[in-house]
């Protein structure tokens, strides 16, 4: 079967969003290629390299986000739809870049192999290990696997935005907590917290292919006894409250939810956020504290920070 491969040349701020656009026209899968991601990582944790950089277009500085459609009659309608959509990521307040979507025709075989060599093994902390499902690792002592495959629902673990939310995980998971995982993507945060102990766990978003990509991969790290992933919105589909809750989305939903957390929250529970971008940082902690959440940690890693919250009264000092 042929297949149109779309490339768009954008920036790291607006990976997410250009992913966003192309999953909406019904891509087969979706490659990025950030060449600040792997120069930053190989810096600052460690020889645990997750791409071939032979295989970067080097050509361009900044970030390629490359989807894949199947032929149809309305292919043309749907590039044109991606390009219009493209032309709009600023008025969201995210730099596009330059923006320009080129084609290029491949087939099946060639998709099915290419995007899969840009995913290795990968340690995010300092016990998980992501690991696709289709790659062979042999665990050290005391490492925690996550077996993943992230089909089409973003959240491979190899962004800053996952890394830093699993570490944070690593840091306020303990067997007596519930966890909400809100915008689960591929449910690696959702496996991350059961693995890493938690006594229940939730994860929820409102796109089906996320929840049905979540929902095997909950299965395939054999964790349904503990995680069950919801289809919907977050005021809709949890009435429990967490002791633990983390979003990994973008700013924007962060400072909305910030309003509404609270209610689904415990005593002494854990508001960690991430997807932000460090322009809208300010922003966020400004949300948060609005609210009478207390910032009790900003990391940045890249062009990303993730923030830990606690409701106001409940301020942990180490």
């Amino acid at each position: 079967m042929k297949w149109t491969e779309v490339k768009i040349k954008t920036t790291t701020e607006a990976v997410e969003a250009v992913a966003n656009i192309l999953y909406e026209v019904g891509v087969g899968g979706v490659v990025i290629e950030d060449p600040s991601d792997p120069i930053f990582r190989e810096k600052e944790l460690g020889d645990w390299d997750y791409m071939d950089e032979s295989i970067i277009d080097n050509s361009y500085e900044g970030a390629i986000v490359k989807g894949y459609l199947p032929e149809s009659e309305d292919l043309i309608d749907i590039i044109e739809l991606i390009k219009q959509n493209v032309e709009k990521i600023p008025l969201y307040n995210l730099d596009k870049g330059l923006g320009e979507v080129t084609t290029t025709e491949v087939y099946e075989e060639d998709w099915a192999n290419a995007w899969k060599q840009y995913y290795k093994p990968k340690k995010i902390g300092e016990k998980v290990v992501v690991k696709p499902t289709w790659e062979d690792y042999e665990a050290s002592e005391g490492e925690i696997i996550l077996e993943l495959d992230p089909g089409m629902a973003f959240g491979t673990g190899t962004h800053e935005t996952t890394m830093m939310c699993i570490q944070n995980l690593e840091k306020y998971v303990n067997p007596e907590c519930t966890v909400f995982d809100i915008g689960c993507g591929s449910g690696i945060l959702s496996v991350a917290a059961a693995k890493l102990g938690a006594k229940k766990v939730i994860g929820v978003d409102l796109d089906e292919v996320a929840v049905q990509v979540s929902r095997k991969n909950v299965l395939d790290n054999n964790v349904s006894s503990i995680v069950d992933i919801r289809k919907g919105n977050l005021v809709e589909v949890i009435d429990e409250k967490a002791d633990v809750v983390i979003a990994n989305i973008i700013a924007d939903i962060i400072i909305i939810l910030a309003a509404q957390i609270k209610r689904f929250m415990k005593k002494d529970s854990v508001f960690i956020s991430s997807g932000i971008i460090l322009d809208k940082v300010d922003d966020v902690v400004s949300a948060l504290k609005e609210n009478e959440f207390h910032v009790e940690n900003i990391m940045k890693m890249g062009e990303w920070a993730a923030i830990v919250a606690l409701p106001k009264g409940d301020e942990v000092h180490e």
